[in-house]
């Protein structure tokens, strides 16, 4: 047994070592992350990173007044949000939304059946506010969250790439999304403007902008991972066209597809990568989003498995299933307070049908969980010090306050995962810089987000 404990322990050693992200390698991902930034705002294509122009110019300030909508298509489902905001003292007086199914047949069929179905949930959402006199001489405006890749060419403007999840309509792809939804809207009698089309990273800048003035950055640490901030308009060489008034200018960095030689990638992850749907991309992502938490800790335990007898007899069909364990079942392990380690014992015992395992395996797989997590973590927090180092924020003699909007269920529901995240950002940023940043948890900017900005960016805003 002893050498069945050693095997495993070298496994986990060699883990540790492989996935090491000590304070001089982080700064030397923030330093890649800006200098990426910089060369995806100097052309386009410049960069791994996309650093995607919004074309959202102004945020929320607070003072907006009036009812607003959101449209939340990224899956699945839809929302329809309707919002009464009244000013600086009420902030949003009342919210209301409603979910809606997608019929499968309208995924995979043509453009204006999915497009025309959404105007009519928008339709009876209106109908059931029955006489709103607010909207005798003034036209509804909307704000679009659209989560899959367009080509963005004005805020309310942008062709569709391409569709992801389980979407395929043909007839869409290289089309202005909010053209297809006007049009929809139209014929449903639908009287409502889309004020500003939006992805949620950028709605969750709003959403913390909405109740902080000081907020600069929006995250998201979910499923996926993103992050979103605010340029000065005149530091974006490829932007083409007059300077915003504002002089500002939200940028969408989609910085889950960075990439850096200094990034501590393991052999795991290489695997992960190679048997993705996107080998080659989206590599920060891989390595720090939720979605793949789980798989990361599942490949270490099978070679554990492997190498060893350690977990038993073990019947390895549900060990070599990819994505058995998620990032919840990580999380409950990771966060196990029991003196047996209960929590861990039967997450092995439910998910992996690894039964009877000793203590001291479990505290094997804790620490597993552990070193994952912390890597995710620490890289993240690197990823938001490349951001702020590249407008110039939490740097030291800069007094302001610098807050970061943080949404996903990574951030709001692993508290392992949170702590790493901001004792990191203290460690790189140094103690007197770090007096000045606040992390806030800002969610639902897919939603009220969008409403946000539509307000924002109203026609009628004086």
């Amino acid at each position: 047994m002893v050498a069945e404990v050693a095997a495993a322990e070298r496994v986990v050693a060699e883990l540790r070592e492989a996935c090491a992200a000590p304070p001089a390698r982080l700064n030397d991902v923030a330093a890649a992350m800006e200098a990426e930034m910089r060369a995806g705002l100097r052309e386009e294509g410049g960069s791994k990173i996309k650093m995607i122009i919004s074309y959202v110019d102004n945020l929320p300030t607070g003072n907006e007044e009036g009812f607003f909508y959101a449209l939340d298509l990224g899956g699945t489902n839809f929302r329809v949000l309707r919002v009464q905001l009244a000013g600086k003292e009420k902030r949003v007086a009342k919210r209301e939304s409603k979910e809606v199914s997608i019929p499968p047949h309208l995924m995979s069929g043509n453009a204006s059946e999915l497009f025309g179905f959404i105007a009519s949930a928008l339709a009876k959402v209106i109908a059931e506010e029955g006489r709103n006199d607010v909207f005798q001489d003034e036209q509804r405006e909307l704000g679009f969250t659209f989560s899959f890749p367009v080509r963005q060419t004005s805020i309310a403007s942008g062709t569709l790439i391409k569709w992801t999840k389980a979407f395929s309509i043909d007839d869409a792809v290289g089309e202005d999304v909010v053209a297809e939804l006007q049009m929809a809207m139209e014929k449903h009698g639908v009287d409502m403007r889309v004020s500003a089309l939006i992805n949620d990273t950028v709605g969750t800048l709003a959403a913390g902008r909405y109740n902080d003035e000081d907020v600069v950055i929006g995250v998201i640490l979910g499923t996926g991972s993103n992050a979103a901030y605010v340029e000065e308009a005149s530091a974006i060489p490829k932007f083409e066209g007059e300077l915003p008034k504002s002089g500002n200018m939200v940028i969408n960095t989609e910085w889950g597809n960075f990439y850096s030689s200094c990034l501590p990638i393991t052999e795991y992850d290489q695997a992960l990568d190679e048997e993705s749907l996107n080998p080659g991309e989206q590599i920060f992502e891989k390595l720090i989003s939720g979605m793949y938490l789980g798989e990361i800790v599942r490949r270490v335990l099978l070679k554990i498995a492997s190498q060893s007898t350690l977990f038993g007899k073990v019947n390895h069909t549900k060990l070599k299933t990819r994505f058995i364990l998620r990032t919840p079942d990580i999380s409950a392990m990771h966060h196990d307070e029991t003196a047996d380690l209960r929590v861990v014992a039967e997450k092995l015992a439910d998910n992996l049908k690894i039964k009877d395992t000793s203590l001291e395996t479990r505290k094997m797989v804790v620490e597993i969980c552990d070193i994952v997590t912390s890597r995710s973590a620490r890289l993240a927090a690197a990823g938001i010090v490349g951001i702020l180092r590249k407008i110039g924020r939490a740097v030291p003699g800069d007094e302001r306050r610098s807050v970061i909007a943080i949404d996903g269920g990574l951030f709001e529901h692993y508290p392992e995962f949170r702590q790493c995240l901001e004792s990191t950002l203290v460690e790189l940023l140094g103690e007197e810089a770090s007096r000045s940043l606040v992390v806030k948890l800002t969610k639902d900017g897919s939603g009220l987000g969008a409403a946000l900005i539509a307000a924002a960016h109203s026609q009628y805003q004086h």
